[in-house]
């Protein structure tokens, strides 16, 4: 099985799990919701350059940081239209399961806030910026939380 193919897997063995990615040898695995493992690696300083990602829900802010931390492929359960324009404006491998227009917040009342606050950027840096202000926001300002470590295979 191929690095994609791994990556799915796990998330499909593993419903607690919101985001796989698979480098050979090399697994990372995040049981936290929204984009915050992303930011967390990024925080980090970490990159998923040759990663092969599998997440369950990628709208812009996601598709954003999955570009700037230069993955290699991203397979989404959910992908909306905004997440699918900033991978093919920057050349990303990308599938998905299942096509949105958008991405809800979780209440199910309007848009999510991350794409809310990431809307008309294409810019990936400038995404991570504008995603990391909201999270501080609605968190209260405090360090997000890093990603849950490795899962061996």
């Amino acid at each position: 099985m191929n690095d994609i193919g791994r990556a799915r897997a796990i998330l499909k063995e593993n419903a607690a799990l919101t985001c796989a990615f698979v480098r050979g040898e090399e697994i990372w695995t995040s049981a936290e919701r929204g984009v915050k493992p992303l930011v967390a690696l990024a925080e980090e300083g970490k990159r998923l350059q040759g990663f092969s990602c599998a997440d369950r829900v990628v709208g812009r802010a996601a598709a954003l940081l999955y570009v700037l931390l230069g993955a290699k492929e991203v397979q989404a359960e959910v992908l909306s239209r905004a997440g699918e324009e900033v991978f093919k404006a920057h050349k990303t491998a990308y599938g998905c399961d299942i096509f949105t227009e958008r991405i809800v917040n979780r209440a199910g009342t309007g848009l999510c806030p991350m794409e809310l606050a990431t809307e008309g950027i294409s810019d990936p840096a400038e995404g991570f910026h504008a995603i990391r202000k909201k999270l501080k926001e609605l968190e209260g300002g405090g360090r997000l939380l890093s990603l849950k470590g490795k899962v061996p295979e």
